[in-house]
């Protein structure tokens, strides 16, 4: 059975990472966008990760436009975005689709593992899924949860 360490993706600067590098550390994985009535969590999913990075936690961005056309922006325009109004130091990766027939295969297993009580489909931006450190997808966020609000949850798997 597969775990999200099998998977791999773009970083925004083009670079072809193993999510393998996260091994053994618990994972929020989120799809972001820089327009949204949300995008203000950028500010708590870094304090989360600035806060529980040296435990072994890492947040990982990944910008979609499939919501609103709310991440119109490219790779570069992306990153500045980030860098400068949320001073972002956690992973982010190239824009990717999160549902249809070009969802991102790190997506489809992500949605696999853990639907919603609407079905697999991602509904908006800031959707989060919480994973253990053996790569185990062991819960799934609603865009309207609070980065801050869970930190408990993500303390537990530390």
């Amino acid at each position: 059975m597969p775990t999200v360490y099998d998977f791999s993706a773009k970083s925004l600067a083009g670079e072809d990472i193993s999510l393998q590098r996260f091994e053994n550390q618990v994972l929020l994985i989120v799809n972001t966008a820089s327009a949204c009535g949300f995008t203000p969590q950028y500010k708590g999913l870094q304090e989360l990760y600035a806060d529980l990075s040296p435990r072994g936690f890492a947040v990982l961005g990944f910008p979609c436009n499939q919501f609103g056309a709310q991440e119109p922006g490219d790779a570069k325009q992306i990153a500045e975005f980030c860098e400068t109004k949320y001073a972002v130091t956690f992973p982010m990766f190239a824009k990717i689709d999160v549902n249809g027939s070009n969802a991102h295969p790190l997506y489809e297993h992500l949605k696999r593992e853990k639907s919603s009580l609407l079905g697999p489909s991602i509904k908006w931006n800031f959707t989060k899924f919480l994973v253990d450190r053996s790569g185990k997808v062991v819960a799934r966020h609603a865009p309207t949860a609070r980065p801050e609000g869970l930190r408990k949850e993500i303390e537990a798997l530390l």
